[in-house]
């Protein structure tokens, strides 16, 4: 079963539960009529109707890979057989299956089986590796399949219950019940979707790409990670929202071969209690703007440094994560209502959201061919570049590829991935400047989010 850990306190186990069928929400069921059991009748109620409704559209995912490998004594090349378990949920009667691409990354053969013991062989439409979201084909469908609601309206509230359905250890489908324990959880360090559903149903290795279904049998989720110190459910799960869940489906089937995400070109920090006393706010909340990109979406809609944004299309913003979260679930030239606190004063701003300008190919990289960065393949960052590096897109510097063996480069210890920063105190911010550098120079780089300093000899 393919699982990836977290090193900190406790590991980071992703896995996730199997995904209901379609079903449309019923009127009136909503927040105003949420009730807790009243008595012993009410808790032996049962969750049959909405596992029927769910379960079918609910799939098993085997997959397979060949791995290159070396020999560590001998040095010799060879292969590897590989393999993953899984879940996934059928969201379009064609035959559609959402699941997590950490389940199907690196792999050649992916086999579906349904609920009913159907097998299907199925084809990758569109991986996106920083939502963990992948989206399959069902190869050989000759009927309408049985499907699952996307429930993207975010109505969902702390305490709702929720079902877990999914393939967990490979034992078959299986359902746990529990409770959203936490929204819009941010800076979790799983994956880049920014905003996670929090729950306690239990979620197991083998679950990943499966649903969590609200008591309406609709996906509010894709289980993607637990914490726990053993690998095994702790009772502190994740679900990618259904918001950047449909984004990425509606990319798929669009015919999209990656997932576009348009940002507001603001960046800022989250509002701490030392900012909000400053600022008179009654509580710490929001984010505030440090720096706007000049001719961005938001500079278009008139945010500035020192503005608090509060909410994105009456969503709370805390951090930058969350932020990033809701513009990337739009399609690029959507607008959004900007909530910001600015001068005591609360005003709501109508931004059109943009790509990231800058390309992300590489095609352009040049060779230093003197001075000591000689034999490195160097690139200008540029918003789109920096962001799908995985890095910050108001970055400015060079980024280094590929160093030849045996280069100055080199010998003098500059890798791929290094972010060229300044030289002799200088900022980067060409290429040409990398020119003739010398002996004796000193130069600052970013490694892997590390800052180092050095003179070159």
């Amino acid at each position: 079963m393919k699982t990836r850990t977290l090193a900190i306190a406790i590991a980071l186990t992703l896995a996730a539960c199997g995904q209901p069928n379609e079903t449309q929400a019923q009127d009136g069921v909503f927040a105003e009529n949420r009730v807790v059991p009243g008595d012993a009748l009410a808790m032996k109620s049962s969750f049959a109707p909405v596992v029927r409704t769910a379960a079918p559209a609910v799939v098993n995912i085997s997959a397979r890979g060949v791995q290159q490998v070396r020999d560590p004594f001998w040095g010799i090349p060879g292969q590897r057989q590989t393999g993953s378990v899984g879940s996934g949920v059928i969201v379009r009667s064609t035959g559609v299956v959402v699941t997590n691409n950490h389940v199907i990354a690196g792999m050649q053969q992916i086999r579906v089986t349904l609920n009913d013991r159907r097998e299907f062989n199925a084809r990758v439409v569109l991986a996106d590796e920083r939502s963990d979201i992948a989206v399959l084909q069902l190869e050989g469908v000759e009927e309408r399949l049985p499907t699952l609601n996307i429930d993207d309206r975010e109505e969902q509230q702390i305490g709702d219950l929720v079902l877990a359905i999914g393939n967990p250890f490979g034992v078959g489908q299986t359902v746990t019940n529990g409770i959203i324990s936490a929204l819009n959880r941010t800076e979790t360090g799983i994956s880049d979707s920014g905003s996670f559903i929090q729950t306690d149903a239990a979620i197991n290795p083998g679950n990943s790409g499966g649903a969590l279904v609200d008591m309406d049998g609709d996906l509010i989720g894709i289980n993607t990670a637990i914490f726990s110190r053993s690998g095994s459910s702790s009772g502190v799960g994740f679900a990618v929202p259904a918001s950047m869940v449909k984004r990425v489906v509606d990319s798929a089937v669009g015919g999209a071969s990656a997932v576009v995400r348009p940002w507001l070109g603001v960046k800022g920090e989250g509002v701490s209690a030392e900012i909000a006393r400053s600022l008179d706010m009654d509580r710490p909340q929001g984010l505030v703007v440090t720096e706007v990109w000049p001719n961005g979406p938001g500079a278009r809609a008139g945010l500035r440094q020192g503005d608090v944004i509060t909410a994105v299309d009456g969503a709370e913003i805390n951090d930058q994560g969350g932020l990033n979260f809701r513009v990337g679930t739009r399609a690029p030239n959507e607008t959004v209502q900007v909530t910001v606190l600015r001068d005591g004063s609360n005003q709501t701003l109508n931004a059109r959201v943009q790509p990231l300008p800058g390309d992300v190919s590489t095609d352009n990289a040049t060779v230093v061919r003197s001075g000591v960065l000689s034999g490195a393949q160097v690139l200008a960052l540029n918003p789109a570049l920096a962001d799908s590096l995985g890095g910050d897109p108001f970055a400015s510097g060079v980024i280094v590829g590929q160093v030849q063996r045996g280069s100055y480069a080199n010998r003098v210890g500059v890798q791929g991935g290094d972010i060229i920063l300044t030289v002799n105190g200088r900022a980067v911010t060409s290429v040409q400047q990398l020119a003739d550098v010398g002996r004796g120079s000193e130069l600052t780089i970013n490694r892997r989010g590390q800052r180092l300093s050095g003179v070159i000899r």
